[in-house]
């Protein structure tokens, strides 16, 4: 399904990460994968790429600095690498802006989660125009469903909304150039960046009542299967979409009762 495309896969860290599971399935599927790393964790980043597949170049990255995307292009272009498709897998806030009083958060650390987590996906958006060949390319960003306000996440939250407005203005402007934006909003997953998040568990309960379809906090896999197709030409003609990959939690109006759910999976 991806036979033929580069990929360039940001944010990879760990082996329990959505950017591992697409990087390792992106390469089952037969794309060659380039990997970027924020800096400071490059030999963390160093050991999980060792369990993938096949190699992969790693570069270091850091998404909040234009000046650094420019050098990864730069790089890029030296080593003779072009790009057929992008997975947006980089977020952050500090602890302030991720749980407590919302309205008590500094302002520098919501500037800084909104750079890292929304403001980022232009400037990799822009790399992708660079360094496309003219073929169909793809951008593919990770989402948390920012419909409305959850019971924790703060200023992430509205990061999240940020970037799926962000994501329509990229399908907007790099359509004509035949490159699509896409946003896949996964239902919790037990991953690094999830261990930051202060009331995680109360996500996780959301999803054991809500969710009609199982849902897997330690399975990453469906939401790299989605990142894939969404990378893929069989996505040619979707842009500007948010798609859920979440047991299906979206689409209801309330809890479901769980010994009902617990009969019928019987």
């Amino acid at each position: 399904m991806l036979a033929g495309k580069r990929l360039l896969i940001s944010g990879l860290v760990t082996p329990d990460s959505i950017a591992f599971a697409v990087a390792e399935r992106a390469q089952l599927l037969g794309a060659d994968v380039v990997l970027t790393v924020f800096p400071r964790d490059r030999e963390r980043a160093l050991a999980t790429a060792a369990q993938l597949p096949r190699a992969a170049p790693l570069y270091d990255l850091d998404v909040t600095d234009d000046g650094a995307v420019r050098d990864l292009g730069d790089a890029l272009r030296a080593d003779g690498l072009t790009l057929d498709g992008v997975l947006h897998a980089v977020a952050f806030a500090p602890r302030d802006a991720l749980s407590g009083d919302l309205l008590e958060a500094r302002p520098d650390s919501i500037g800084l989660a909104f750079q890292t987590s929304a403001v980022s996906f232009a400037a990799l958006a822009r790399l992708l125009a660079d360094l496309h060949e003219g073929r169909p390319a793809a951008i593919v960003g990770l989402d948390f469903d920012a419909a409305g306000a959850w019971p924790v996440y703060n200023w992430m939250g509205v990061c999240k909304a940020a970037l799926e407005s962000v994501s329509r203005y990229v399908a907007r402007d790099l359509g004509p150039r035949g490159i699509r934006s896409n946003l896949v909003a996964a239902g919790p997953l037990t991953t690094r960046a999830a261990g930051g998040i202060g009331g995680f568990d109360a996500l996780l309960s959301a999803w054991e009542h809500g969710a009609p379809l199982r849902w897997d906090p330690a399975d990453a896999a469906p939401v790299a299967d989605a990142v894939c197709f969404l990378l893929s030409d069989l996505a040619r003609a979707i842009t500007g979409e948010i798609l859920h990959v979440d047991g299906g939690y979206h689409a209801m109006a309330a809890p479901l009762s769980s010994p009902d759910r617990e009969a019928v999976a019987g």
